[in-house]
């Protein structure tokens, strides 16, 4: 069973504004799927159709099995959903939010405390758990925020931006907490900011702009689709010229970049000890050698004409780690 199944997807707002545009997308079950796209791409609008807190105009959406709109009770119950502005009530303690959200989810008693403890300890919020929230770093709200969608044990885990505004080190608690939940066979949905972040987690990356899907993938897929990686070569004693008549036998050659020849590799990565080697023959003195791959930000701009706001705008470090 598909973890997600979407089909011809669209919402319509006021005005004729079509916002998702006829979505095809498929999750497997224990995947990581990144759900990336320019602001007003669409993703907001799509997660929220997911996640059953807006109707579809068109279109049919399962998850975990049940419809969105006919069963979406049954889909609340199958999904965790962890929003970028979570509603943390900041007079209460960490540990009395677990617990009224295990009481939603119809969990009392001692399996509710026990789940609660559970859940803070897992993500490093035992010690803070009798503080009120109000107290928190971001980074510490964030993962409260997390333990809060988990209560239930979700097969499908929405996340919308969950690490925006992180300072480094809480991002990376983050990401491997994500990591970690995966590999114990949580699916999960994710919306980020960040290309490394959909690189380092995600199986499969969906691209979204102008309401359309308008690229799918692994992240290696994807950058292949836009280019071959090229090797850069420092040289020791300024033959360049030379070098670049060795390496055009092993791809094209591109624009001189800070001293350094630069040339595309036809057959990739496996090529580099073969360059290497055609230097030395020809008697080229090589003082660096960088193999450069395509980038997720290399595909988002060929499939979007933009760069993504986050990767450029680099999260603040206003944030304390916590």
């Amino acid at each position: 069973m598909r973890a997600i199944e979407v089909s011809g997807l669209e919402r319509e707002f006021e005005g004729a504004i079509r916002a998702v545009d006829g979505v095809d997308l498929e999750v497997a079950e224990g995947e990581i799927y990144a759900f990336l796209g320019p602001n007003g791409a669409g993703k907001t609008t799509t997660v929220r159709m997911l996640t059953t807190l807006l109707r579809p105009t068109g279109g049919r959406a399962l998850v975990a099995g049940h419809d969105v709109v006919d069963e979406a009770a049954e889909v609340r119950r199958a999904i965790g959903v962890a929003l970028q502005e979570a509603a943390l009530d900041p007079l209460m303690t960490g540990r009395e939010l677990i617990a009224l959200q295990a009481t939603l989810h119809g969990l009392v008693g001692a399996e509710a405390t026990r789940r609660g403890d559970a859940l803070l300890a897992r993500v490093g919020l035992a010690q803070a758990a009798d503080r009120r929230v109000g107290t928190y770093s971001g980074g510490m709200r964030r993962r409260l925020d997390l333990a809060s969608a988990l209560v239930h044990e979700p097969r499908v885990l929405f996340l919308d931006e969950p690490t925006t505004g992180l300072d480094p080190v809480s991002r990376k608690a983050i990401w491997e907490e994500v990591a970690a939940l995966n590999r114990e066979g949580t699916t999960v949905f994710l919306t980020t900011q960040y290309l490394e972040e959909a690189d380092n987690l995600a199986d499969r990356v969906g691209i979204i702009a102008k309401g359309k899907i308008v690229a799918e993938g692994t992240p290696a897929s994807l950058k292949a689709e836009v280019g071959k990686p090229h090797l850069e070569i420092g040289l020791a004693d300024g033959s360049a010229a030379q070098a670049e008549r060795v390496c055009t036998a092993f791809g094209r050659r591109l624009p001189e970049k800070e001293g350094k020849v630069l040339v595309e590799l036809e057959g990739g990565a496996a090529e580099v000890a073969k360059v290497v080697r055609a230097l030395d023959d020809a008697g080229i003195a090589v003082e660096s050698l960088d193999l450069v791959e395509p980038t997720l930000d290399d595909v988002f701009v060929a499939k979007t004409g933009e760069h993504l706001e986050g990767d450029i705008e680099q999260a603040p470090a206003a944030a304390e780690a916590g």
